[in-house]
C-alpha cells in the first residue's frame, strides 16, 4: 500500500479533498485534551474511542510515532445559510461513512493503519462505554482532536485548506500508515 493508492481510494470514497500529510507535523496538546474534558460534545467517558479512554497524549504520542505515512481527508458540505443544520448533519454522516468505507480497505492492506476522523465514533447508535466493552473495535476510530491535535494546524502545516469559503463546513481526518514502498 502507498499513498498514491490512499489517495486514489479517498477520493473513489467520497471524500472532496485527500492530500498527502507529513505525520512529523503531528503535534498532540495537553489542551486540547483539556477542552475534551469540558464534555461539551457529550462524548467525555462516554466513549471508548474519546478521552479518556483513547488513551494519554503519551499514548497517543506512542501510537502515531511509528507511522512515516499518512494522508488528510475531508468532506465538504456546501450550506444554503448558516443554519442549515441539516445539511451539516448530511456532512457529519457522509464522512462518517466515507471514514468507514476507506478504513475498510486501507485495513484490508494494513492492518495497523490508523485512521482518525472528526468527533467520536458514531458507529452504533449508543456506545456500550463505560459498562460494556466496544461492540466493534475493528471498525471504530478516534478523532484528531481526541488524541489531541489542532486539525486547523495540521492542515496548515500540510498546505491544505481548512476552510473552504463562505457557505462551506469541512469535516477533516487523517490515515496514517507505514509505506511498504509497494503498489497496492
Amino acid at each position: 500500500m502507498d499513498l498514491d493508492y490512499i489517495i486514489s481510494e479517498a477520493k473513489k470514497n467520497g471524500f472532496t479533498l485527500a492530500e498527502p500529510l507529513d505525520c512529523n507535523t503531528l503535534i498532540l496538546r495537553p489542551e486540547v485534551r483539556d477542552m475534551c474534558s469540558a464534555d461539551k460534545c457529550h462524548a467525555y467517558g462516554r466513549n471508548w474511542t474519546c478521552p479518556p479512554y483513547c488513551g494519554t497524549i503519551d499514548e497517543c504520542r506512542e501510537k502515531i510515532s511509528k507511522y512515516k505515512k499518512g494522508v488528510i481527508v475531508q468532506t465538504t458540505g456546501y450550506l444554503e445559510d448558516d443554519f442549515d443544520i441539516e445539511t451539516m448533519q448530511e456532512t457529519a454522516r457522509k464522512h462518517s461513512d466515507n471514514l468507514k468505507a476507506i478504513s475498510q480497505k486501507v485495513k484490508a492492506q494494513d492492518p495497523n493503519a490508523l485512521i482518525l476522523g472528526a468527533g467520536g465514533c458514531k458507529i452504533c447508535p449508543k456506545c456500550t462505554c463505560p459498562d460494556k466493552p466496544c461492540r466493534a473495535p475493528e471498525l471504530a476510530f478516534s478523532s484528531m482532536e481526541g488524541y489531541g491535535m489542532v486539525v486547523s494546524e495540521v492542515c496548515t502545516a500540510n498546505n491544505v485548506p481548512y476552510n473552504h469559503g463562505r457557505g462551506t463546513l469541512t469535516y477533516t481526518g487523517c490515515i496514517l500508515f507505514e509505506d511498504s514502498g509497494e503498489e497496492a
